[in-house]
This record gives structure tokens, C-alpha cells and sequence, in this order.
């Protein structure tokens, strides 16, 4: 049972760390993966390496035709407009529910959560995405709903490599101010226990994010892609 548990242990590590590269852009769209040089960073074999592949590739974070041929998955517009319709769905019933269930402990992490907010700009890149994630995560959970909170947990995930695309455009500060003092106003309107107005602006919020500024980015970038290659063809 111990070489189990182990085995098990070293295919998490791998699977942690290898997504954690994958979302945070370290390991490109596109890369091939070079097994045995990741197992032995690692300190693993390739086993358990290629328990947290698989394991990746059905999430659709790794294509993989072989397990000698393993590339992370690409980015596309496509993909990213499909994350960006099931979290405008999504979202705004999360901070319904937030408003109508949410505990004195609920607002407690609320609270703290949007006390650590930054304004999400290329300045403060990782540390205001993290930060803009954990109030998130503490809006989701004061829905009370596992089902919603594991769907949009996992959307938040895959969609954070096109969210780092927005992060690199340029929108000015307006919008990043704006978007700062919504999450200020969507704890009140949560605290307040107004639902409607909760949802209404978890809407507003969504359809003016940084996934929505990297469709816009990417469908310009294949767009020019495909003129390029009719071009030279």
C-alpha cells in the first residue's frame, strides 16, 4: 500500500505543478513537453509524470498523441469565447446565490478577500491576479452551491491563460479602476443581501473582463494569421 500512496503523491506533485505551469503561461501554448527532462527537474520517473499528463490532457490543458508526443494545448479565440458565454451564465447566479446565503463567515472572507484587491495591471500582474481570484473563490463559495463552485473554480482555471493575454493589452486606467471598485460594490450588494443587483452587476462585470479583451485580441491575431497565409499561398 505504501508504493501506492507514493506512486499517487508524485503523480499529484507532477499533475500541480505541470498545471500550474501550463495556466500561468511558464510552459507555451503550443510547447512540446519534454518528458524526461520535466521527471527529472521533478525528482520523479516518468510514470507518475504521465499519470498527471493524461490526466491533464483530459481536462484539455495537453494534447497528446502518444505518450512520446505531448504539446500544451493551444489557444484559441473560439475556446476563449466558450469559457467567457459559460461564465456569463455562471458568475451572475453564483452572486445571486452569494447574496441570499451567504454566512457571517461568508462575509468575513469576503471582506478580507477584497481588502487585498489591486487594480489588475501589467504593474502588479501576479500578485492582482491572485488577489482577484481569492475574491472570487470566497464569492463563490458563499453560494453554497458544490456543484457551481467546482464548475467555476475549473472555468476560472482555464481561463486564466487568455486573461493574462488581456492583462498585456493596453485599456487605460479607467477600466481597471472600474473594474477594482465593482468588486468593492458587488461585497456590498452581497452584504446587503440584494440578489438582483448582485447578479445584475456580476453580468456587467463579466462582459467588460480581461478574457472578453483577449477574444477581441486573438480573433485579430488569427484574422492576421490567416491573411498571412493566404498571402503566401
Amino acid at each position: 500500500m505504501g508504493g501506492v500512496n507514493v506512486f499517487s503523491s508524485k503523480g499529484d506533485v507532477a499533475y500541480a505543478e505541470l498545471r500550474e505551469r501550463i495556466l500561468s503561461g511558464s510552459l507555451l501554448p503550443g510547447s512540446r513537453l519534454a518528458q524526461h527532462e520535466l521527471a527529472a527537474e521533478l525528482g520523479m520517473s516518468l510514470t507518475p509524470l504521465r499519470e498527471a499528463i493524461r490526466r491533464l490532457s483530459s481536462e484539455g490543458l495537453i494534447d497528446l498523441d502518444t505518450q512520446r508526443d505531448a504539446r500544451v494545448a493551444s489557444m484559441s479565440a473560439s475556446e476563449a469565447r466558450q469559457l467567457f458565454e459559460v461564465r456569463l451564465s455562471l458568475d451572475p447566479t453564483a452572486a445571486e446565490l452569494a447574496a441570499e446565503r451567504r454566512t457571517d463567515d461568508d462575509l468575513t472572507a469576503l471582506r478580507a478577500a477584497a481588502a487585498r484587491l489591486l487594480p489588475v495591471t501589467r504593474a502588479w500582474g501576479e500578485e492582482a491576479l491572485t488577489a482577484h481570484r481569492a475574491f472570487h473563490q470566497a464569492l463563490y463559495r458563499a453560494s453554497h452551491n458544490d456543484v457551481l463552485i467546482r464548475m467555476l473554480d475549473d472555468l476560472w482555471d482555464k481561463s486564466d491563460r487568455y486573461r493574462r493575454i488581456g492583462l498585456e493589452l493596453p485599456p487605460g486606467e479607467e477600466p481597471r479602476t472600474r473594474d477594482h471598485r465593482e468588486h468593492h460594490e458587488l461585497f456590498d450588494l452581497i452584504a446587503a443581501g440584494d440578489g438582483a443587483g448582485a447578479r445584475d452587476l456580476m453580468r456587467a462585470h463579466i462582459e467588460r473582463s480581461l478574457t472578453g479583451s483577449a477574444i477581441d485580441a486573438l480573433e485579430q491575431r488569427e484574422r492576421t494569421a490567416g491573411e498571412a497565409e493566404s498571402e503566401a499561398s
